[in-house]
């Protein structure tokens, strides 16, 4: 192969290189801190509150939801059903209880929009 010249190599030092490097370097140290911190999340049961009947679409889509989280985060997901009021009800359950994030509403956008506009006492 004679007559192909190949092109000079860059030195690993530029400031481009450099600076990805160190942006990778942050970012792993940032990402190693998190995974750190909630290594102990779930320590605990979660609980999934439907705020519809059992049997309906929601219920299915939530039960589905609850069996691939508990695999995933190696943590029982427990389905409770609290129907009624259109949602608010378990919406209600739900924001009433404690915000470390083992209490969460499997809820449907169309009606806890329109809940938002006809109950807007309840709302707040």
């Amino acid at each position: 192969m004679t007559g192909i010249r190949r092109p000079a190599r860059r030195c690993a030092s530029t400031p481009r290189r450099q600076l990805l490097l160190s942006a990778l370097a942050a970012a792993g140290a940032l990402l190693s801190g998190a995974a750190a911190a909630a290594t102990d999340y779930p320590a605990k049961p979660i609980r999934l509150v439907v705020p519809y009947p059992p049997g309906g679409a929601t219920d299915v889509i939530g039960r589905t939801l609850a069996q691939h989280l508990s695999t995933a985060l190696g943590q029982q997901v427990v389905v409770d059903n609290r129907a009624g009021a259109a949602g608010n009800i378990g919406a209600e359950t739900v924001a009433k209880a404690p915000a470390d994030g083992y209490t969460l509403l499997m809820g449907a956008l169309t009606s806890h929009a329109i809940n938002a506009a006809l109950y807007k006492s309840r709302v707040s």
